[in-house]
C-alpha cells in the first residue's frame, strides 16, 4: 500500500456550492425521469425519489433495485447542463487551498464521471486533483456504501489509516471513519457527530486546520 496522506474529496456542496442551482436542477430531471419511466405522477415520483435517497444515499440505486432502472442511462439523463458555468457556485482561492495540502488528492463522488468533470474543468479544479472516482467508476455502488470505499481504496492500493476524507454528509463520513479514516465535515451547522474529527465551513480552512489530524 501506499504511504503518504491522501485526501478524498466529495465534489458537490463540498468543492463547490450545489444547493441553489445545481441541486434543483438535477431533483427536477429525476422527477420528470421517474415520472417518464415508471408512469408516476408527480407526487408520487417525488415521494419515491427522497424514500430512496434515504434508504439507499442515492436515488437511483432504490431505482436499480426495484425497477430494474438502466444506471448509464438514468444518470445521462438526468446530469445534462445546456448552461452548466452559469450554475455554479465556488470559492476561486479554493485552488490555492487544496496545493497547500501534503499528499495526494482524489475527488471521490456518487456523480456521473461526464458530470463532475466538467464542474473540475469549469471550475478549475481539474489540475489540483491525482484522480477522480465517480460512481461508474465504483460498479454503482455510491456512498455511504462501504464497497465503494473498498473499490477505491483497492485500485489506489491505499491505506485507509493514511487518507483523509472531506465530506459534507455524516453518513458518507460514518462510514470512511469505520474503516479507518480520519474525517472532516465541511458544514456551517452545530451538529456534533463522533465520526467527524474535524468541521470546517469551506475547504478554505482546511490547510490551517489540518495539523489536528
Amino acid at each position: 500500500m501506499r504511504s503518504g496522506r491522501t485526501w478524498l474529496f466529495d465534489l458537490d456542496n463540498t468543492l463547490h456550492n450545489a444547493t441553489p442551482h445545481i441541486f434543483p436542477h438535477i431533483n427536477r430531471s429525476m422527477l420528470a425521469y421517474i415520472e417518464r419511466h415508471l408512469g408516476l405522477d408527480a407526487d408520487e415520483a417525488n415521494r419515491l425519489r427522497v424514500d430512496y435517497w434515504h434508504r439507499y444515499g442515492a436515488t437511483l440505486l432504490g431505482l436499480m433495485r426495484h425497477h430494474g432502472t438502466d444506471p448509464q442511462h438514468f444518470l445521462h439523463e438526468t446530469h445534462q447542463f445546456p448552461d452548466l458555468q452559469r450554475l455554479l457556485v465556488f470559492e476561486k482561492p479554493l485552488r490555492h487551498a487544496l496545493r497547500r495540502l501534503p499528499g495526494r488528492r482524489i475527488v471521490f463522488s456518487n456523480a456521473p464521471r461526464h458530470y463532475a468533470e466538467a464542474v473540475l474543468h469549469l471550475t478549475g479544479l481539474e489540475h489540483c486533483f491525482d484522480a477522480l472516482y465517480a460512481v461508474e467508476n465504483l460498479d454503482y455502488r455510491p456512498k455511504p456504501m462501504p464497497a465503494g470505499f473498498r473499490a477505491l481504496l483497492r485500485a489506489e492500493r491505499l491505506d485507509p489509516r493514511r487518507c483523509v476524507m472531506v465530506e459534507d454528509s455524516i453518513g458518507n463520513l460514518r462510514t470512511a471513519k469505520k474503516l479507518g479514516m480520519r474525517t472532516v465535515l465541511v458544514s456551517t451547522g452545530s451538529r456534533r457527530s463522533p465520526f467527524v474529527d474535524i468541521q470546517i465551513r469551506s475547504v478554505l480552512d482546511l490547510p490551517r486546520r489540518a495539523w489536528r489530524l
